[in-house]
């Protein structure tokens, strides 16, 4: 994937300005940031699951292997 850089940064800002204004441009920036935030806490929260389910996994072989 290429690498945007500051100039095509800088032009897609001011397409956002030019086609949202400037009312809304924070409140749009507001907005991504919590998806984005969301989207990191719920991926998280699966990746805290998969570790756990895991570890309990990986506990219940090593009890097994205790009792024999």
């Amino acid at each position: 994937m290429p690498n945007i850089g500051i100039p095509g940064l800088i032009l897609i800002l001011i397409i956002a300005l030019i086609f949202f204004g400037p009312a809304k441009l924070p409140e749009l920036g507001r907005a991504a940031g919590q998806t984005l935030r969301e989207f990191k806490n719920s991926t998280k929260g699966l990746m805290d699951d998969a570790t756990e389910d895991s570890k309990v996994d990986e506990d219940a072989e090593k009890e097994k292997m205790i009792n024999k």
